[in-house]
């Protein structure tokens, strides 16, 4: 690290780069993954192109889905970049004022608590789309956003990439359903949305009620899962009653003719992820290493190091 410092103390490079073919790769190919692009990136950089930038001189990504940090887990970080420094440099784009961070606002913010005035970088040029797509991405496959943060980076995604909810889903490694009920949840009145984020219903609730048109109907459910601590199952069986409107009520659809058709799409739902089960096997999707930790944590499997 000291090295790096000295080799780079005038924050200049020998050229400047775009991202160049790992993000064409990444969106051409048929599974969306960030972790690889990003570290080609690093990988593909000259450790004289890394440089460290002051901290006071970075701006986060104005496309950044994530409004809510985990203080614990920032701590966390802050405590072990304190002791072995940032084994991994940030990804940020030159602006008229400073950098934008595109990649690593989580190690910037750890590092403003660890004590550090600079952090390795790697500078590129990008454009809107390309920042946009990048902060959704590392969110998405590397974050634990909140339900309403996860559902307007799917939104954004794939209005960016023109995409369907099937190609979306597709390309993310979910199932379609997990992808229509979360993008359901903007539907939802701010209100309900803010309580979602502030984990007073569950996501189970929120997609119930996300599938009512009646806005006054959404919110006296919503009290009374709060003051009646209503289950998810409860809800449901209330949201049958005649007087209740829902949004575009449709005939049931006829289920894949498979003995384990709704145990497959309930643990799809759960899993947020495909999930098929066919001659007695169970088979999980998984985007990436990270995706494969948030499956691992979801099911309380702890693997030993």
């Amino acid at each position: 690290m000291k090295e790096m410092e000295a080799n780079n103390e005038e924050h200049t490079i020998p050229r400047r780069r775009a991202l160049g073919k790992g993000l064409e790769e990444l969106f051409n190919s048929e599974v969306l993954d960030y972790s690889a692009v990003e570290k080609q990136i690093v990988d593909e950089t000259p450790k004289d192109e890394v440089v460290n930038i002051k901290l006071s001189e970075l701006r986060t990504n104005p496309y950044q889905p994530r409004k809510v940090f985990d203080e614990e887990a920032l701590e966390e970080l802050a405590s072990s970049i304190k002791e072995y420094g940032v084994f991994q440099p940030i990804i940020v784009k030159k602006s008229i004022k400073g950098y934008e961070i595109i990649a690593g606002e989580r190690r910037v913010k750890a590092s403003l608590m660890a004590g550090l005035t600079e952090i390795p970088a790697i500078i590129r040029d990008f454009d809107d789309t390309q920042m946009m797509e990048i902060a959704l991405l590392e969110n998405l496959q590397r974050e634990n956003l909140t339900a309403i943060e996860e559902a307007t980076a799917y939104k954004k995604l794939q209005e960016t990439l023109s995409l369907t909810q099937e190609e979306l889903a597709k390309r993310l490694g979910k199932s379609r359903s997990h992808i229509t009920n979360m993008l359901g949840l903007l539907n939802l009145p701010t209100n309900i949305q803010n309580d979602i984020n502030n984990k007073k219903i569950s996501m189970g609730h929120a997609r119930v009620l996300s599938k009512l048109q009646d806005i006054n109907q959404q919110n006296e459910l919503e009290e009374k899962i709060i003051n009646e601590g209503l289950s998810v199952r409860e809800l449901e069986n209330l949201t049958q009653e005649p007087t209740i409107i829902k949004t575009n009520p449709q005939k049931p659809k006829k289920r894949e003719h498979n003995e384990y058709s709704y145990l497959q799409e309930e643990i799809s739902e759960k899993l947020g992820t495909k999930v098929v089960i066919k001659k007695n096997k169970l088979e999980i999707s998984f985007v990436n290493g990270n995706d494969l930790n948030r499956l691992l944590e979801l099911m309380n499997i702890e693997v030993g190091k």
